[in-house]
């Protein structure tokens, strides 16, 4: 990361990232796909209502050990290896105290969560059934999450996306078995997901445990290093608020999605399983500007951050085009795939249409931001995401959706918040570049 071409490092380091954010969108693909096919629509809109909810979780686990990834890299860059271990070693524990932190607020607050969000009574105890039971796997993601970050910080991707696949086709076995064997429905698909999440954290356990160098875990040296924690909430929190804004944001979409029906939330339910990839590989580069600016920030080479952060978007653009143009093109094949209800995927290419085509500008947005982090910059992303994507979608909602309450309305929203947000991202970054030393 440090010396040497860049592109070609920026690629190796990316693609495997990306493959590992659509192998954890299989999981709810695997879902999604197995209950339209065996079930029925109010089982796959059940599980669709959840999706907003759980990627709010999943981004903040995945925003605070960004922290990690950054304070780790920095470190490593500076070559101030002590400091890299206590990093890991407060990481890991930080994962645990989070998932479980989690797990209690999220089965306290699951009526209420749902009552917010105006789910249809037909599908409303399913969508309880998966949602308690999703919330026990968050231990096993946030320890999976961290680890994941672990290794990143010294630029392995390929570990934890092999231990992600290995989850993945373990998800869509036991999805199989419980639904179509044994017919126990959404909550067959929910255990599997325990089952699948805990697999992936084990075996990224076990590996850091045989790692060698900075990011080895000794079980029996686990501590919090207080300056290390400070240093990684710091910057992982106000990345996993950035995160979360974006999903509640999304939660508040949700439910004026339930308020048009059944049919609306499948349909929604399928084109997100899609549509989501393409936003992958976008964060895939995005985290490797991350990382690749932490390390050479580390190493006080600001020419090569700049330089990093233009290739990386460049890059992005080139490799998220490939899927967004196959999506657009095959959108009926793909959600007939899940259900082959007309209407549902009629709705279902409305949604692909409305967000993969413009969904180009996130390159921009998701680049400069993760760069901005990368330097240790992370209130300011936070506090542009939350003004620009909250608060322009909830605008939309109580404006134009009122105004003109069909899903071509409220599709619209994500274009209008991601062209207002990357604008003012834009002059962030500008503005502080100027500044940075």
């Amino acid at each position: 990361m440090l010396h040497g071409s860049l592109w070609d490092k920026i690629i190796w380091f990316a693609i495997p990232l990306g493959l590992t954010g659509v192998m954890n969108q299989m999981f709810n693909t695997a879902d999604v796909a197995v209950l339209g096919k065996f079930v029925g629509k109010e089982a796959m809109a059940a599980v669709g209502n959840n999706i907003s909810l759980i990627g709010l979780l999943v981004n903040l686990f995945m925003g605070l050990s960004l922290g990690a990834n950054v304070i780790i890299a920095q470190n490593i860059g500076a070559q101030n290896f002590e400091r890299a271990r206590a990093a890991v070693r407060t990481a890991f524990v930080l994962s645990i105290a989070t998932g479980l932190g989690i797990v209690i607020v999220g089965q306290a607050a699951t009526n209420v969560v749902l009552d917010m969000m105006e789910v249809p009574s037909e599908v409303r105890d399913m969508a309880e059934t998966y949602l308690r039971l999703y919330l026990l796997s968050m231990p096993a993601m946030s320890i999976y999450n961290f680890e994941a970050a672990i290794f990143r910080s010294r630029g392995d991707t390929n570990t934890p996306l092999i231990a992600l696949a290995i989850a993945s086709a373990l998800n869509l076995g036991l999805n199989l078995i419980f639904v179509s064997t044994f017919d126990n429905g959404v909550f067959g698909v929910g255990l599997a997901t325990v089952i699948a999440d805990s697999i992936s954290a084990l075996i990224l356990f076990v590996e850091l445990i045989r790692a060698e160098g900075v990011i080895h875990l000794d079980i029996h040296d686990l501590s919090i290093d207080r300056d290390r924690l400070k240093e990684i909430v710091k910057i992982g929190m106000p990345a996993g608020i950035q995160g979360m804004v974006f999903s509640l944001s999304n939660l508040l979409i949700q439910a004026a999605i339930n308020s048009l029906g059944a049919d609306a939330m499948a349909a929604s339910a399928a084109a997100f399983t899609i549509e989501v990839n393409v936003f992958c590989i976008i964060n895939a580069f995005a985290q490797a500007a991350t990382t690749f600016v932490s390390q050479n920030f580390g190493a006080r080479n600001l020419e090569r951050c700049r330089r990093v952060t233009w290739l990386a978007m460049g890059l992005g653009a080139i490799f998220m085009g490939v899927p967004a143009i196959f999506i657009l093109t095959f959108a009926e094949e793909l959600l007939a795939f899940f259900n082959s209800d007309p209407n549902v995927i009629t709705l279902g290419k409305i949604r692909l249409w409305y967000i993969v085509a413009p969904e180009i500008v996130n390159v921009l947005l998701e680049g400069l931001s993760g760069a901005l982090r990368g330097y240790g910059i992370s209130m300011a992303p936070a506090v542009i995401i939350l003004i620009g994507v909250c608060g322009v979608r909830i605008t939309w909602l109580f404006t134009a959706f009122v105004a003109a309450p069909t899903y071509q309305t409220l599709m619209t929203v994500y274009a209008v918040s991601w062209f207002v947000t990357t604008a003012l991202m834009c002059v962030a970054y500008r503005f502080y570049m100027r500044h940075i030393h």
